[in-house]
């Protein structure tokens, strides 16, 4: 089997003839590759060679091609600070009130120059890769998260929890998901193998399970249909303990779920069983980044072995992988996988 052909069976509940690996390692690749952030999110060349040179380096079967949490929200007015040498990020909203959004215009995100490199991105890896290597088109934030984006996350974090703000958040979260439908359309027509999102806004890190299954969980059901209208599975990942929404998620029709190291692994290989494939979850940041090749050898064995007799498995980082990570880690990852 090649790499594409791996995550595919995982995918659809068949065995691979070995641990199927899609690494979250775009701000590793590009320090690897000598590509800052800056050159990263503004050349689509920078960031297929960046993912081109991390394959042939690592030989790992699935491409997750992503640049930051704040394109999208970028398109839709929300000021974005562009550092040289960290992904882009928003702390401040496009809007002064919740009522706001109702006066928005229609959302266009195709028109803007950052999305244009990320799709660009996409369709030079597809061609460059062809059937080898998998594509995962990620899609920036889900609904939720990126309506608290637009409104600015303290703000909306505290009306969030007022219920007589329902219907002015329903606007809100409406003209949001206009926006991530026609990123998910942009990127089905790229040759993206799968299309993903983030909603870890949405975790229960940050608002309840009951506010999560109110606003959240709702539009990723309809973004996950919508993937699969265009012919694409759906991963969804959301940050932190997702413990208490794990059916939530499963439910949301995703076909893989990438979970952070903080979930219960047995928890989520009964909640996924028979539903979605397991990505994930090594630690990131205290393990990749910062352990051993010997520990994370052995955390990597040990979540093999949780999941020794679920097809629907592919191994990542829970995360994002840190540009400061030793490349001998990576490694260690790797060999205790196909081992």
């Amino acid at each position: 089997m090649n790499g594409r052909q791996r995550i595919e069976a995982a995918l659809k509940g068949e065995r691979p003839d070995t641990t199927p690996i899609m690494l979250h390692n775009f701000m590793m690749a590009a320090r690897e590759a000598g590509i800052t952030m800056a050159e990263y999110r503004r050349s689509p060349e920078a960031i297929a060679r960046t993912f081109i040179q991390a394959v042939e380096t690592y030989g790992y079967d699935g491409v997750v091609v992503d640049v930051d949490t704040a394109t999208v929200a970028g398109a839709l007015g929300v000021p974005v600070d562009l550092p040289d040498d960290a992904p882009a990020s928003a702390h401040r909203g496009a809007i002064d009130s919740l009522e706001a959004a109702a006066g928005l215009p229609a959302p266009d995100i195709a028109r803007d120059e950052r999305v244009q490199v990320w799709l660009e991105a996409t369709r030079l890896l597809v061609r460059h890769f062809g059937s080898e290597i998998y594509i995962r088109g990620n899609c920036d934030q889900a609904t939720f998260s990126l309506a608290a984006l637009v409104r600015g996350i303290p703000e909306f974090l505290e009306e969030v929890a007022d219920p007589g703000r329902e219907e002015a958040f329903c606007i809100l979260l409406d003209y949001c998901h206009r926006a991530v439908l026609s990123f998910i359309t942009l990127m089905s027509a790229t040759g993206a193998h799968m299309v993903s999102n983030g909603d870890s806004t949405g975790g229960t890190d940050v608002v309840s399970p009951a506010i999560y299954r109110r606003y959240a969980q709702p539009y990723e059901r309809r973004i996950a249909a919508h993937a699969h209208e265009a012919g694409l599975p759906w991963l969804l990942h959301i940050c932190g303990k997702t413990d208490r929404i794990l059916a939530d998620m499963a439910a949301t029709g995703a076909d893989a779920l990438e979970l952070d190291y903080k979930t219960d692994v047995e928890l989520a290989r009964l909640a996924l069983r028979g539903r979605a494939a397991f990505v994930g979850n090594i630690d990131p940041s205290a393990v990749l980044a910062m352990g051993t090749p010997e520990l994370v050898a052995a955390k990597t064995r040990q979540l093999l072995a949780v999941f020794k007799d679920e097809p629907r498995f592919i191994l990542n980082a829970g995360c994002g992988i840190p540009a400061t990570t030793p490349p001998e880690n990576l490694r260690a990852m790797i060999r205790a996988a196909r081992g």
